[in-house]
């Protein structure tokens, strides 16, 4: 095979990936030895000649001063290295964007890229060398080859049949182990002797692809196996608590009889969580609840008012949890944990818009020595995690507004790793139809291949040593760019309207996501478009590739989807039609392999029954123990904030795009200083047209330490806190529906362990009956043991609801001065509350936010109220002194009661007369908290908060060295162009997200606004969009890039399609003529900037990408960095500055992984280019704190801010210093 080999490293001062391994190898692995580490990819050129790689170097990888490129590995003597390749059929991101360069922009198809990583080191013994290995390398992603080899196989077509299982019906039990262990079938043998039976009945054997098929369909991930099983008996055992279990069990039983009647339900534990939804919809409490049989997410209607105007919406929420794949494969698991979550409510027809990130790990603080045989490290899976679900939330364009990760040892055993989302769409925008016979089932978006599969069965085992060296398939890899063209297709109404019924390719792949469409569908697996040639049938039927939907349309309509979709950029396909006969037929190459009928795959197996027992808990438990030393209450105070599960996260939290959509109302950590977290998340609804002030709520509630305890306890207060944080947000608690999350050890047939999920739920249940609060959606996961290690019972209450932006309130404090009082929720001997008194507290609560007289709230948790006055006063550093103070009561967990803060003038007295509370104390403008004498400085306080996680999570803070620039000033004067209303076109890539934002910055601005997709499916198509893009440019004033990751920021680095697009003869002229004969106007933010300055606009105000000096690449720090910054006028003589004084100061988002501007001697950059700087902390590193360029004349604008992420309404929680006006400067230049 002919192949060329090419090996590109960064210049080692800019080389931020290395920097971070080499201060993981030193200081976490403890390899004293090592002095530096270089990381180089290898590229592999496949069927290329030497002008060729010459062409792909020059045009795609070289970046002056960025890349050193050479032919030999770059390997000195005396130095080690080794090499690392993807295992087969794992998706690299770097390696796709690199072949859909090659193949599409440069050369042919038949020419193919390969890439794998070569690491070099320092000497060092081949004891620690190996250390390093197996830290870096985990087994079930990537394997370690030799340097000079060369491991291409070209896939070639599959030519054997799909295997019949000769004999299956007629094995013995003994021949039947045999078959399940070495096909490694994951049901059970009481479903494999039914699957004999049927085919017995039916007169042949099956396909091994039917049975791969039923094991899938019939997993506990898909069909709730577990959830599902007949509880036929329940214990429980004798102790103080039996009472309220009794209780429980029999309100249970009241609500079925209510519901079902006379009807015969087994009780099981779906029946559990549910029941209390049926008995509020029976009785007509539930009008809210969208009517579907289409179950894609949990979904209720809400007004949404626009401009003055109310309209129905949907909003729908989905919780999702990926905890297998991610203990396994960290990055890819996290990443489609959130691609996965999103595609729910994105089959439903609505726009994901924010989402809340729950993890549960271990001490990731742990020594990696410390390490389980057959585990990654706690530290490496926790960070590599945050980088998968980070990556795929900023490349999908899905705000994360809110981070929190729990800790205890038990998810040592199992990882979880838990998303949840909301989504909006108008009502009227989604069809709810029925699949009839004669329509068509289309496959859109993308291609099928091995990634996923068994990923379903393999979710639903227990962990083992071996699972890292046996579960390579079972772990997805997503791919977001291609997953946000579905996003901007599916907000499209006209296709909204065309889609009957719609589900997406999670678990199961084609024979689940297909198979479910409707009672009869017949689908041929040929018509599966793939990623690459050689997969058999069954590979195509059950893998789990992201980023597919399936979709069920009348045959009338599919010319006119398949038209939409081809303007999105997206493949689409007719791959099954839906069929009179009630079957799931495959065929394969003309042949059935797959012949089902529907009564039987709705079997789900067999039913299986169990028996359960409720424990009782310790006497004396986790609600009434402080572990803290009460004689030194300063002590007291400073330790419990260094407590791992209360300790800041900030560090990680700035890890995640919270601010993507331009719709978060409350950041992550607010206040003055950023330091007070948020109660939970908050977003406007994401109306298209017009302004809106309606917003969405979502918030959550566990504590581990209480389930260990009592998982009755746990469940009951995980409600109890996810309303209690609702209501401090200044939401209406009576109009919250909820969904649960269960995460629970493999319970096999223990009944004690079935007591767990049992008590979890009924403890949940008992809230919700008493406050006929429903739980309308939830997840289960059921598999969290490893050996004899379990998971802590985990029942996880995710709130929603919708409110006003004006009425949310933050729980930083506000100002020197004003009362803080407790409202307080009264516990019994039985740990339980009176909900009676938390329906008062919460009403009254909100009738103060409601008129204004909240200032600050928050729900007491795990910490107590030292904890929550703590957290409230960090934001602004406003201190607090306590006037009553019961010591012990001081850190315990008050679930349910929340701390207020009201201005000092208010008479508490008759604001809150009949709920109970208590006065705390007064805010003061001194920096301390003051109690019994005590003087605890905040400052203290705060260092010891911020201590636990700020070596794994450390705040993002870089400074240069540089700090001034001395170069040839000089500016070409602006001719001002007069004209009519401006024309601004948005050209839409692989990978845009910021299109909606920064349009809708325009237009309010007075711009008339239209877009343009490039599209990429063939050759021809790219060269049509090639003469498109040319003409609208024509047309147009101003050209804007919007923000978003092009091609993932692949190859190397962000900005090369956009290079290569634009030095298109055709668009090089378009921009010319645009630039320098209409005086039109160019901006380009975040994504859209890098192409701006790798295509030479910024250097030299034309297309020269050959003579680029300026760099744009990896923040100092390494990792994305989300927060919001200050920003200064450096200088406002270009026209999309000119509304500005220069030394203005306003407050944007950043969110970025390469923010960092460097500007080498040789740059061509003069000062007087530098339009904005960075004020405060510099946390991209980028010299001379830039954060915005213009080209010499100032008609070429890019930034790193997100300045289209700005809105009326957002971001309440933090201090902005002011508002920049560079829309309205830019189509003001034109009028």
């Amino acid at each position: 095979m002919d192949y060329k080999r090419i090996y590109v490293k960064r210049d080692k001062y800019l080389c931020t990936e290395s920097k971070r391994l080499l201060r993981d190898f030193k200081d976490y692995l403890g390899i004293k030895g090592l002095e530096y580490i270089r990381v180089v990819n290898i590229y592999d050129l496949i069927n290329v000649d030497e002008e060729e790689k010459d062409l792909i170097v020059n045009k795609i990888l070289k970046e002056s001063q960025l890349f050193i490129i050479s032919d030999e590995p770059p390997i000195g003597d005396g130095e080690l290295g080794f090499r690392v390749e993807p295992l087969k059929g794992q998706f690299n991101q770097r390696e796709d964007s690199m072949n859909f360069l090659v193949k599409n922009f440069l050369l042919d198809e038949d020419k193919e890229v390969l890439h794998s990583k070569l690491i070099i080191l320092n000497r060092i013994s081949q004891e620690d060398l190996d250390r390093i290995k197996s830290y870096y390398i985990n087994p079930i992603e990537a394997r370690e080859v030799p340097l000079e080899s060369f491991t291409y196989i070209r896939e070639e077509e599959e030519v054997e049949d799909v295997e019949v299982i000769e004999g299956f019906m007629n094995f013995d039990e003994d021949r039947m182990l045999v078959f399940k262990e070495k096909y490694g079938i994951g049901m059970d043998m009481d479903d494999l002797l039914h699957c004999q039976n049927y085919f017995k009945g039916i007169g042949r054997d099956p396909y091994i692809v039917e049975i791969k098929l039923l094991d899938t369909y019939w997993s506990d991930h898909c069909r709730h196996t577990t959830f599902m099983t007949e509880i036929t008996d329940i214990e429980i055992e004798k102790g103080k608590y039996r009472e309220i279990f009794e209780d429980s069990i029999n309100e249970y039983l009241a609500s079925r009889k209510y519901v079902y009647e006379d009807r015969d339900r087994a009780l099981s534990l779906m029946d559990l969580a549910t029941i209390n939804m049926k008995e509020i919809q029976k009785k007509g409490l539930l009008d809210d609840k969208e009517v579907s049989e289409e179950v894609n997410a949990a979904s209720i209607e809400i007004d949404v008012d626009i401009d003055g105007r109310m309209e129905k919406w949907l909003l729908m929420f989905k919780n999702e949890t990926h905890n297998h794949p991610t203990e396994m494969e960290p990055f890819g698991g996290a990443a489609t944990c959130l691609g996965g979550a999103i595609r729910d409510p994105l089959s439903g027809r609505s726009y994901v818009y924010q989402g809340m990130r729950l993890t549960g790990s271990a001490d990731p603080r742990q020594d990696f020595d410390d390490t389980l045989e057959g585990k990654l490290p706690q530290r490496k899976i926790t960070q590599e995690a945050m980088e998968g679900f980070s990556s795929y939330g900023n490349q999908i364009g899905a705000a994360t507004g809110y981070v929190r990760e729990i800790y205890d040892d038990g998810f040592v055993a199992k990882r979880m790793e838990c998303g949840a989302l909301v989504a909006a769409a108008p009502k009227d925008w989604v069809y709810r139809g029925q699949a009839s016979p004669g329509d068509v089932i289309v496959l859109v978006g993308g291609r099928t291949g091995r990634d996923g599969l068994g990923g379903a069965v393999g979710s639903s085992r227990e962990h083992t040593e071996e699972s890292l060296h046996t579960s390579s398939a079972e772990v997805q890899k997503g791919n977001p760019p291609l997953e946000r063209k579905i996003v901007r297709l599916f907000r499209k109404k006209e296709v909204s309207r065309m889609i009957k019924i719609c589900n997406d390719f999670g678990a199961g792949g084609v024979s689940v996501a297909i198979g479910e469409l409707a009672d009869g569908v017949k689908v041929d697996l040929d018509k599966v478009a793939l990623k690459y040639p050689g997969m058999n049938a069954t590979e195509i039927a059950l893998s789990e590739s992201q980023e597919r939907m399936a979709v069920v349309i009348d045959a009338r309509d599919l010319d006119r989807f398949m038209e939409e979709a081809v303007k999105e950029d997206l493949e689409a396909s007719v791959v099954a039609r839906v069929t009179e006969e009630k079957r799931l037929i495959m065929t394969w190459r003309g042949k059935e392999i797959v012949n089902i009928e529907r009564s039987f795959l709705d079997t789900n197996g067999i039913r299986k029954k169990t028996e359960a027992k409720i424990s009782q808990p310790e006497e004396v438990g986790y609600l009434d123990k402080v572990t803290l030393d009460l004689d030194d209450i300063k002590k007291a105070f400073i330790d419990n904030m260094k407590d791992l599960n209360i300790g800041s996260q900030k560090g990680l939290a700035m890890n995640f795009d919270s601010t993507v959509g331009g719709g978060t109302v409350l950041m992550p950590y607010g206040g003055r200083y950023c330091l007070s977290p948020s109660e939970g998340m908050v977003a406007k609804i994401p109306v298209l047209d017009g302004q809106t002030k309606t917003c969405s709520i979502m918030t959550y509630g566990y504590e581990p330490k209480l389930s260990k305890w009592s998982p009755f306890h746990g469940g009951y207060y995980a409600v109890i806190e996810s309303l209690a944080k609702v209501v401090a947000l200044g939401g209406d608690f009576r109009k919250v529906r909820l969904s649960l999350q269960e995460y629970f050890e493999r319970l096999g047939q223990d009944k004690s362990r079935w007591g767990k999920p049992l008590a979890a739920l009924l403890g949940a249940f008992l809230v919700e009956k008493e406050l006929d609060i429903p739980s309308i959606g939830g997840k289960d996961s059921m598999s969290g043991s490893f050996e004899d290690i379990d998971v802590p019972p985990t029942l996880i209450s995710f709130a929603v609801t919708a409110d006003q932006v004006d009425n949310i309130v933050s729980n930083d404090f506000k100002k020197a001065g004003s009362q803080v009082v407790l409202a307080a929720l009264d516990m019994d001997d039985k740990g339980l509350i009176d909900l009676d008194q938390l329906k008062a507290n919460y009403s009254r609560i909100k009738e103060l936010v409601d008129r204004g007289l909240i200032l600050a709230a928050q729900s007491v948790k795990h910490g107590g109220i030292a904890r929550t006055v703590s957290e409230m006063a960090f934001g602004n550093m406003i201190g607090f002194r306590f006037e009553s103070l019961d010591r012990k009561r001081l850190f315990k967990p008050l679930f349910g009661s929340i701390v207020l803060e009201l201005p000092g003038d208010c008479d508490i007295d008759k604001e809150l007369a009949g709920i109970n509370y208590e006065l705390l104390g007064r805010t003061m403008d001194v920096r301390s908290i003051e109690l019994e004498g005590e003087v605890i400085d905040l400052q203290d306080l705060l260092k010891a908060w911020e201590s636990p996680l700020e070596d794994v999570f450390p705040v993002k803070d870089c400074s240069m060295d540089r700090d001034s620039y001395e170069a040839l000033d000089g500016y070409k004067t602006i001719q001002v162009n007069l004209g009519t209303k401006p024309r601004v076109l948005i050209p839409i890539f692989t990978g845009s997200h910021g299109e909606y934002t920064l349009a809708r910055s325009f237009e309010r601005a007075g711009g008339q606004v239209e877009d343009l997709v490039f599209n990429t499916l063939t050759r021809e198509k790219i060269q049509e969009s090639y003469r498109e893009l040319a003409k609208r440019i024509s047309q147009a004033q101003i050209v804007a890039f919007p923000d978003g990751a092009i091609l993932g920021n692949e190859p190397e680095a962000g900005g090369k399609l956009l290079r290569l697009v634009l030095n298109n003869p055709l668009v090089k002229e378009a921009i010319e003529e645009h630039l320098h004969h209409k005086d039109g106007l160019i901006l380009g933010i975040g994504s859209g900037f890098q192409g701006l300055i790798k295509s030479g606009l910024i250097d030299f105000g034309r297309i020269n990408p050959s003579e680029v000096r300026t760099i744009i690449t990896d923040n100092l720090a390494d990792g994305f960095v989300s927060s919001l910054v200050d920003v200064k006028v450096s200088n406002n003589m270009s026209p999309w500055m000119s509304g500005m004084e220069k030394g203005h100061i306003y407050t944007v988002p950043l969110a970025t992984y390469e923010g960092r501007i460097v500007l080498p001697q040789a740059s061509n950059i003069i000062r007087d280019q530098i339009a904005t700087e960075f004020m405060g902390p510099n946390i991209t590193g980028s010299e001379l704190r830039i954060d915005s360029l213009t080209c010499r004349t100032g008609r070429v604008f890019g930034c790193l801010t997100g300045i289209d992420r700005m809105d009326e309404g957002l971001y309440k929680n933090v201090e902005l210093k002011g508002v920049h006006n560079i829309f309205e400067s830019g189509i003001k230049y034109f009028q």
